[in-house]
């Protein structure tokens, strides 16, 4: 495991120290984005909320990041003193990304991909709709999984990250 992408849980947090605690984390920037939102003191806020936090994810590099988070602390320390304090607190956990290739970072700032393996479990158990027992379910998710990896082993790679990932991490 070089990298574990999830949303700010408390119990997967707690989960991930305990497991795999020297595996990096990266929270998802599209929900650390949704979250700054409800910072917002006026809701004609949120949208320029929104950008910022679109700014300072779509920088080019970790020092930029970190330039457009300070800048946006300063800038909302007097508007918006909560979001202020969230984003100093909270945005770096959404840096991680920041250690792997360039070509890899979009696809490894969001927990898009296991939302969608989520999605593909539920609409195939929805049609089901009636399972005899945990057996029978525990079947069919293990059969969609195993159909999930076979199209990611055989088919286009979403991301291979084995050549370069020496670079980018410390060996452990």
């Amino acid at each position: 495991m070089r990298l574990i992408i999830s949303d700010d849980h408390a119990g997967m947090k707690s989960a991930r120290m305990a497991v795999f605690p020297s595996v990096p984390w990266q929270r998802c920037q599209f929900h650390l984005a949704q979250n700054a939102q409800s910072y917002a003191p006026k809701k004609s806020m949120k949208s320029e909320i929104a950008e910022v936090m679109r700014e300072i994810f779509n920088s080019s590099d970790l020092e930029r990041a970190q330039e457009m988070k300070r800048r946006a602390i300063e800038k909302y320390r007097i508007r918006a003193p909560e979001f202020a304090k969230w984003l100093e607190e909270n945005v770096d956990e959404g840096f991680t990304i920041y250690q792997f290739p360039k070509e890899h970072q979009k696809k490894l700032r969001t927990s898009n991909g296991i939302e969608r393996v989520n999605r593909e479990i539920k609409r195939r158990t929805r049609v089901a709709v009636l399972f005899p027992n945990k057996e029978s379910a525990l079947r069919l998710v293990t059969g969609v999984l195993v159909e999930i990896h076979e199209d990611w082993v055989t088919g286009k790679q979403y991301l291979n990250m084995n050549p370069l990932i020496g670079k980018y991490l410390k060996d452990e």
